[in-house]
């Protein structure tokens, strides 16, 4: 535990590759990554360059339970599926979160989420950085002052999935 507030954030980073290089970079911005998780042992190394003081894990359970002392926050930048249970487990610990986007799978993961860092009282964050931008704000209230006048039909385009995923639902759903 902290013993003074001038004492730096201590990371344990869960995912290092991908999205989760520059989340890992972040962290070591603004306080001290002393661990870092992936399954892959190239990327696990990679890291270990950047954060050479860092001790490095394959499974993120071993790494919460050796470290539990040692860390303050995690970062969650794994594959979509493993977010909530990775989150979850370092919350229930008193770990605050960041956790990339998608938060969960489903709405139920979501909220125990919730429950789950109030009950903890840790702070929580999701990785929104597309909305984190003052133009999509703009957009929006140009839109709700009736800028372009009645809106009745919306198209949404994303570049996801980026990998295959979600189901198809028959008749509600054109995912490929």
């Amino acid at each position: 535990d902290s013993q003074s507030p001038n004492e730096k954030i201590r990371f344990a980073c869960i995912g290092i590759g991908g999205k989760g290089s520059s989340d890992s970079e972040d962290a070591g911005k603004n306080g001290d990554v002393v661990a870092i998780c992936d399954i892959d042992d190239k990327r696990l190394n990679s890291a270990s360059e950047k954060f050479p003081n860092a001790k490095k894990y394959n499974d993120y359970r071993k790494m919460l339970e050796e470290m539990e002392g040692d860390i303050d926050a995690v970062t969650v930048s794994t594959p979509d599926h493993s977010h909530a249970p990775a989150s979850l487990m370092a919350m229930r610990m008193g770990k605050h979160c960041f956790c990339q986007k998608p938060l969960t799978k489903a709405i139920y993961e979501a909220r125990l989420m919730g429950d789950v860092a109030r009950e903890s009282k840790v702070a929580t964050m999701m990785g929104n950085q597309g909305t984190a931008e003052s133009g999509l704000r703009e957009a929006a209230a140009l839109v709700q002052a009736g800028a372009i006048g009645d809106v009745n039909e919306v198209h949404v385009w994303t570049n996801r999935p980026v990998w295959p995923q979600g189901t198809k639902i028959p008749g509600l759903c054109l995912c490929p």
